[in-house]
This record gives C-alpha cells, sequence and structure tokens, in this order.
C-alpha cells in the first residue's frame, strides 16, 4: 500500500507523540493506536475480539483525547481475576456526559485478550454490576493474602 507495515503502526505515534507507547505506558507488544480504527480491519477484528473476551478492573490513571468525537485513548492500570497486573490501552467513544464523568482513579470494568496481552482492553459497558463486584471481591481477598 504506503509503505511497509511497520511504518503504518507507527504513524499515530509519528503525528501525535502523546500517543506513542512510552508516552502511554505500554511496553513493545503494543501495536500502537489506528488513526482511524473504522478503517483499520485489524482495529475493527481487535474491537470484536475484546467485546468478548475476559472481565478485569481498570484504575483509570489518564487519558488522552484523539479528535473531537469525543474518542480517547485511556490508560489503565488492570488487574485480571488470575491475577495479572499491566497497563491497559482503551481506544473508545465517549458522549459528553460521559466525559465529564471521567476521574483519575476511577475503577472501571474493561474486557481484555488473555491469549494475547497486546496492552489493549475495551471498556465492559455491557458488563452484570454483580460480575463486577464478584470481581472486584476476588480481587480484594486476593490482596489481604
Amino acid at each position: 500500500m504506503f509503505g511497509s507495515k511497520r511504518k503504518l503502526d507507527d504513524l499515530m505515534a509519528q503525528l501525535r507523540p502523546d500517543l506513542s507507547r512510552e508516552a502511554l505506558g505500554a511496553g513493545p507488544a503494543f501495536p500502537g493506536v489506528a488513526p482511524n480504527p473504522v478503517l483499520s480491519g485489524d482495529a475493527r477484528k481487535r474491537n470484536a475480539e475484546l467485546r468478548t473476551g475476559t472481565l478485569a478492573l481498570g484504575v483509570l490513571v489518564d487519558w488522552r483525547e484523539v479528535n473531537n468525537n469525543p474518542r480517547l485513548v485511556l490508560m489503565l492500570d488492570v488487574e485480571t481475576a488470575d491475577g495479572r497486573s499491566f497497563r491497559g490501552i482503551a481506544d473508545e467513544s465517549f458522549t459528553i456526559t460521559e466525559l465529564t464523568r471521567l476521574a483519575p482513579g476511577q475503577t472501571l470494568p474493561v474486557r481484555y485478550r488473555p491469549d494475547v496481552m497486546d496492552h489493549y482492553v475495551a471498556l465492559a459497558r455491557d458488563a452484570d454490576p454483580a460480575l463486577v463486584q464478584q470481581l472486584a471481591d476476588e480481587i480484594a481477598r486476593r490482596k489481604r493474602r
């Protein structure tokens, strides 16, 4: 197409250094933020897989506004039910009302792909509150031990 796949993966980091792997706190396994996830086949596939991913809890660290849609890239410290922790990156669209409710330190349910572990997560807006509470209790119990 326009060049090597590697150059396209890093396009967003070149255009927006605040969205680079280093700025987001993600490791080298993080493929990067798609300039337009609707047009990116990889991003569409990833988002479909994340919708059915494993439930975890993420503590909101910070976010970056990508456009005035508003599309945000959220940085979350994620804790899984099996005890793993990692920096999760969620690329999400928000309403203005949802945007005004975001605050660092807020705990949000997220879904991730345990077999991939590429730092991508998605907000689990459809998660059953009872399951989220059960997961939070399980993580808290494990931390007390």
